[in-house]
């Protein structure tokens, strides 16, 4: 049957969108702008948003498993809500639901709370759910490419805890492949929980040296500062969002962001190749520049 896909038109869903295609399955994707929307012919589109209704009912017609994203948006929850209670209507119960690391624990920050909200439903409404916990997104590094190679500075306040970057590809590739897991299925499996992280945890310190060392000059850490972070957030996103990163970056530097123990051992194993790694984007970055 088919596996429907939200927010598939960004970093992780489109790269999700491919892997899936590439494993002969059966894709529809939800997009409010079908005309951007650039994949294989086999791939279903349903016009639509997760605030829509009718939309949502359509799309989840003939649909036996769910990706569910949701953007870091004011209305996110609301978003999950709707669409995990639309899903259930229409007899879907397995369900891949990105979440976020530790998003039990870093209550305070907003986004890291409606995730938390989002599993506790799929584990009360008896789901068949694997719950995906990434870490801080490596290429999430693209928006501050300028400043790293042209001003010689790293300037995430990640801290000196560490964090475990994690590429969209890795995170991307698991999803389908627990999309197809739990498809494929004969019953319902229990609910389970996968950290998806990179394979080491990185400073702000370690990051700047991998920099250095990569562009051939010194790069410096910024240091753990998240209210200019926020600031120089505000300039050009919403101050709601920036002050939301504000706390996401008071949380890296308090607790960091480390990989359990086993975390990178199940990941390969369940990939059966190596994690992308934070050095090799960072020479990929500098090849793509030069």
């Amino acid at each position: 049957m088919t596996i429907l896909v939200t927010g598939a038109t960004g970093r992780v869903g489109q790269h999700l969108v491919t892997q899936l295609v590439k494993r002969d399955a059966k894709v529809r994707v939800l997009t409010r702008t079908p005309a951007k929307v650039n994949f294989d012919n086999a791939v279903e589109i349903a016009q639509g948003d997760l605030l829509d209704i009718d939309s949502l009912r359509q799309a989840f017609k003939g649909v036996r498993s769910l990706f569910l994203l949701n953007a870091v948006t004011g209305d996110e929850f609301t978003q999950a809500l709707i669409t995990l209670n639309i899903a259930r209507e229409a007899g879907v119960e397995r369900v891949v639901y990105l979440s976020v690391f530790d998003a039990d624990q870093a209550v305070n920050v907003p986004h890291f709370a409606v995730k938390y909200g989002a599993e506790r439903m799929l584990e009360q409404m008896g789901f068949s759910a694997t719950i995906l916990r990434p870490a801080y997104f490596i290429d999430n590094e693209l928006m501050i490419k300028d400043v790293i190679l042209n001003h010689h500075i790293y300037p995430m306040p990640v801290g000196s805890k560490g964090i475990a970057m994690v590429d969209v590809r890795d995170i991307a590739e698991v999803a389908a492949i627990e999309l197809l897991r739990r498809d494929n299925a004969p019953d319902k499996l229990p609910v389970e929980t996968i950290n998806l992280v990179g394979p080491d945890n990185l400073t702000g310190e370690e990051i700047a040296a991998i920099w250095s060392e990569t562009l051939g000059h010194t790069v410096t850490y910024g240091g753990d500062d998240p209210s200019g972070f926020e600031q120089n957030m505000a300039s050009f996103m919403p101050k709601w969002t920036a002050y939301e990163m504000r706390l996401m970056a008071e949380r890296y530097v308090s607790h960091g962001m480390i990989a359990k123990t086993g975390d990178v051992t199940r990941l390969t194993q369940i990939l059966g190749r190596p994690l992308h790694s934070y050095r090799e984007f960072a020479r990929t970055l500098r090849a793509q520049t030069l």
